[in-house]
């Protein structure tokens, strides 16, 4: 029986930290929920599924809420397949009130999924 909300992140790890930039890479493996019925023979990262990870990592490392009052630009380039290991860059702006963020293939110079930046309240 399947779990509900199996948002599953696997494999995290934190390749640097600081106050205002975190650079991560993980796994969402194909048994996440976030591929459900997105595409049934060719399952993707909805583009929905690519935000919610990031704001899930935006409150983790920067305290901020999940609510997001504003995005301010994303672009959402190639799709993303189940088990891709994912390197996500975030960045913290104070003075702006902005995270920006790229989420792009960690295996794979130069190819990235996703960018773009959102304005963010603090926790």
């Amino acid at each position: 029986m399947k779990e509900a909300n199996n948002h599953d992140i696997v494999n995290e790890q934190v390749i640097s930290k600081d106050e205002t930039n975190a650079v991560l890479e993980f796994v969402i493996p194909a048994s996440s929920d976030f591929f459900d019925g997105h595409f049934p023979e060719y399952k993707l990262l909805p583009a929905v599924a690519q935000f919610e990870v990031i704001t899930r990592f935006s409150r983790k490392y920067f305290s901020s809420q999940r609510y997001v009052p504003n995005i301010k630009r994303i672009k959402f380039s190639a799709p993303i397949r189940p088990d891709t290991k994912i390197h996500l860059e975030l960045s913290k702006n104070v003075a702006k009130g902005t995270i920006s963020f790229t989420m792009s293939d960690a295996a794979v110079e130069g190819k990235t999924y996703s960018s773009g930046s959102f304005a963010y309240i603090d926790e």
